[in-house]
């Protein structure tokens, strides 16, 4: 088979969908960012079976239970991997048995966004089939391994993850809690609540903008009243909080409105301009006259 290359004008006229997780602590209002979007155009995937906050949503959803579900159903989204063989779980002879259950693939197209809610739940379903698997003890006595199982747990993490960030023609949000610890050097740090270690450093380099919805408390200038707190998305990875944040589009501030639609219009506007450094031009104001 001949070498396709694609031409610049072909790759732009791609529908081309924003990969992102965004972060929170618990009860920050991550699942409510769902109203944010098109009811008609979004799935919601509710592992968690938090709907309460958004019971009124009267978008499509659908609840997987197990980990062999979020890997069909990831699989029915985004099509398989022709590089798979067919015992390998993203493969073309794995797609044709989710087709047979699922059927026609065509009625998934009017979804151009998936809301998952959330990755710390799908982790944990992850998890505890990879315990069950033979990797996940020992050859010799049978015995549980708790290193074999992570280390299956984190390669199946990852897969998931990749296959659901090449369904290129969709929106897919991940939806995570983030834990505040302190290190060994007594800082303030925080890290995602995802069971292992390698989905949480991993996952920045998958998706393409990675959020954290907070609570910002703006300092009150002095002699000032206290200014009032507002929930935001961080957006930038160098912000003053140290929150997990990542903009790859090189359009966000490093707070945006909590605002999902708006924030996708606010990626997908004209490309900023670029300078001779091959970096996204910014206006600088002019110089202030010596007095």
């Amino acid at each position: 088979m001949a070498l396709r290359i694609i031409t610049a004008d072909e790759r732009q006229a791609e529908a081309r969908g924003i990969k992102a997780v965004i972060f929170g602590k618990s009860g920050i209002g991550k699942t409510y960012l769902l109203l944010t979007l098109d009811e008609g155009s979004t799935l919601f995937i509710d592992l968690e079976a938090g709907d309460l906050a958004v019971q009124h949503w009267r978008g499509a959803s659908i609840r997987p239970r197990t980990w062999e579900e979020c890997r069909d159903l990831a699989l029915f989204l985004a099509g398989p991997n022709p590089a798979l063989r067919d015992d390998q779980p993203y493969s073309a002879a794995q797609y044709a048995r989710v087709l047979q259950a699922y059927g026609d693939p065509t009625r998934m197209d009017g979804f151009a966004t998936i809301f998952v809610d959330s990755i710390t739940v799908a982790g944990r379903l992850c998890f505890q089939w990879c315990r069950g698997q033979p990797e996940a003890h020992s050859e010799k006595t049978g015995k549980p391994d708790i290193r074999g199982a992570y280390g299956l747990h984190g390669r199946e993490m990852i897969a998931w993850l990749t296959h659901l960030q090449h369904a290129r023609g969709r929106n897919v949000i991940f939806v995570g809690i983030l834990d505040e610890k302190l290190d060994d050097f007594n800082r303030r740090v925080f890290v995602p609540q995802i069971d292992g270690n390698k989905t949480g450093l991993e996952l920045p380099g998958i998706v393409d903008q990675v959020m954290t919805l907070a609570e910002i408390k703006p300092d009150a200038a002095p002699g000032q009243p206290s200014v009032a707190s507002f929930r935001g998305l961080v957006c930038q990875t160098l912000n003053p909080w140290g929150y997990p944040a990542k903009d790859r589009s090189g359009r966000l501030d490093m707070l945006e409105p909590p605002h999902l639609g708006q924030l996708f219009q606010k990626i997908r506007s004209p490309s900023p301009p670029i300078d001779a450094h091959g970096a996204p031009s910014i206006a600088l104001p002019a110089p202030t006259p010596n007095t």
